[in-house]
């Protein structure tokens, strides 16, 4: 009888911890997809607390880092090298606004929002330009209303 309890503990343990972890979202870096050239493919990425973001070079000459007013409060900055994986956890509820630093100009652009988009406003007025500007008008449309 204790081990049948003992085994039945051990696998709600299990089962609860399988529940609460967080997924990891996975992001690739491309020079041609399916929005066009240069792009994050998806370029919009819909999280929660914990969860991480993995961004994949899987064409070579990409980066990703953040923009700065464009990270929620209390969450911390990051900046890849080129040809690097990068992987983030995002724990701070928001909108999280990125960017390959060479492809920029292009449009190569993406916009991760965790939870409630509690600082998107600030991130809309960020000044962006050329591609980068009419990209994240698309993105901005998209964040679900929370």
């Amino acid at each position: 009888m204790k081990r049948t309890f003992a085994m039945a503990a051990a696998l709600a343990a299990l089962l609860a911890t399988g529940a609460a972890q967080a997924a990891d979202h996975q992001v690739q870096m491309l020079n041609k997809g399916e929005k066009g050239t240069m792009v994050f493919q998806p370029d919009l990425i819909i999280a929660q607390p914990g969860d991480t973001v993995t961004f994949v070079p899987t064409d070579k000459s990409h980066d990703v880092q953040s923009i700065k007013d464009m990270i929620p409060e209390g969450a911390t900055p990051f900046k890849g090298k080129p040809n690097e994986q990068v992987t983030i956890t995002v724990d701070k509820e928001g909108v999280y606004g990125v960017k390959c630093l060479p492809h920029y100009p292009m449009g190569m652009v993406a916009l991760i929002v965790v939870g409630k988009p509690v600082n998107l406003e600030q991130a809309k007025a960020v000044k962006q330009t050329g591609m980068a500007k009419k990209r994240f008008e698309a993105l901005f449309a998209e964040v679900p209303a929370n």
